[in-house]
């Protein structure tokens, strides 16, 4: 009962939070360029798109699909996410070239309780199309719509395994904010390192905007 009505306190946060991922969804799609010169367009995941989205991920190789939290090699998860799109709580943002899916980051945000004020950034690019630029293009914006959106931090989770990408959000200016020796499992129960990495959105200028 007193998480619920300690719930009941942020009705203005959580409309206001909706409202803005709206507002933020409405700039897309976008054109970027990548590393080579390459142009892809960026926008948020739309529900007709469950067969692309599901290539994607059949596209990553199985050792490294193990470590998806999630059976994404299974239609029926792929076709919930595109049917139950909430923006508010999960904002998957696609890359496309020449109108296929060969990526996708999203911000993942809580409305409510004790991390409402921290979002968490996934990011997954087809392997054919790793290095260049796709994964940095999309986190960029995930992290502009972060900013947009009120929050605070962003969050990025990793096994010891992935220094590719541990690297590529370092250079984001993502930190360590812990290492867990064989803490997680994968898909065939195998334990692994875990990271977790920080970015803080709010600068010294705004904190003492907030102050004064």
């Amino acid at each position: 009962m007193r998480f619920r009505a300690r719930q009941a306190d942020w009705p203005d946060k959580k409309g206001s939070m909706s409202f803005s991922i709206e507002l933020e969804v409405q700039q897309f799609p976008k054109t970027v360029a990548l590393k080579d010169g390459t142009k892809a367009n960026l926008r948020p995941l739309r529900r007709d798109d469950e067969k692309e989205f599901h290539a994607l991920f059949l596209s990553i190789p199985e050792p490294e699909r193990m470590f998806i939290k999630h059976r994404v090699a299974d239609i029926e998860t792929i076709r919930d996410w595109c049917r139950n799109i909430d923006y508010g709580r999960n904002l998957p943002l696609v890359g496309l070239l020449d109108g296929k899916i060969v990526g996708v980051a999203t911000l993942h945000q809580q409305l409510g309780g004790w991390k409402r004020h921290v979002g968490r950034v996934s990011v997954l690019v087809h392997p054919q199309f790793r290095g260049r630029g796709m994964a940095r293009a999309l986190i960029g914006e995930i992290i502009d719509i972060a900013r947009q959106v009120s929050l605070e931090k962003v969050e990025a989770e990793f096994i010891g395994e992935q220094e590719a990408a541990i690297k590529m959000f370092a250079m984001l200016g993502f930190s360590q904010l812990l290492r867990l020796e064989n803490y997680v499992k994968d898909m065939q129960a195998n334990t692994h390192d875990y990271i977790l990495m920080g970015l803080d959105l709010v600068t010294d200028e705004e904190y003492a905007g907030a102050s004064g």
